[in-house]
């Protein structure tokens, strides 16, 4: 199962999937980090669609057309703020992984790439929320296909070797 993974670390408004996943806040009006960075790559008329959605709860995830990015999809997501686990953090975090998995399912999307989910502004510990989105994929791709691909894009080197560990422990194999 850990072929069908991949860990990089780079800018996911330049990956070449068919569907890209943003961290969003509840609004999907844009803001900072992943979030800014899609919408000024994607262009004016990712934010237009987005306002047409009227939101996104944490945990679940919405479909937006990618624009001016090379994915033809963007799947927005909402993660979780870390507040220390006491706010079911964990189960929202995974939701964010299943929501956006089935969206990708249902569009027929062979390859997605993920950011690392509610790890910046939101604060959630790293080597945690690496643990939940490989977990979440492992169990998502032993049941259904497509995603055939799916890409982890990390920002920063800690990120990576967060995530590239988990997939070697949890897959049983090196990410390809």
């Amino acid at each position: 199962m850990g072929d069908r993974i991949d860990v990089i670390q780079g800018d996911i408004t330049k990956c070449n999937v068919d569907a890209i996943v943003n961290a969003a806040n509840t609004t999907l009006l844009g803001g900072g980090g992943v979030d800014g960075a899609i919408h000024r790559a994607a262009g004016p008329r990712l934010l237009e669609e987005c306002r047409s959605l009227g939101g996104c709860p944490t945990g679940q995830a919405r479909l937006t057309q990618g624009y001016d990015l090379p994915a033809r999809w963007v799947i927005h997501t909402v993660g979780p703020v870390w507040s220390g686990g006491r706010r079911d953090e964990d189960g929202l975090l995974a939701g964010c992984y299943r929501s956006s998995l089935a969206l990708a399912n249902g569009q027929g999307v062979e390859s997605i790439a993920f950011p690392s989910i509610s790890t910046g502004a939101y604060r959630f510990p790293v080597e945690r929320a690496a643990a939940i989105a490989v977990e979440e994929t492992l169990r998502f791709l032993t049941g259904t296909t497509p995603p055939d691909r799916v890409t982890f894009v990390c920002f920063d080197l800690h990120t990576y070797e967060c995530y590239r560990s988990a997939v070697e422990r949890l897959a049983g194999g090196r990410p390809s």
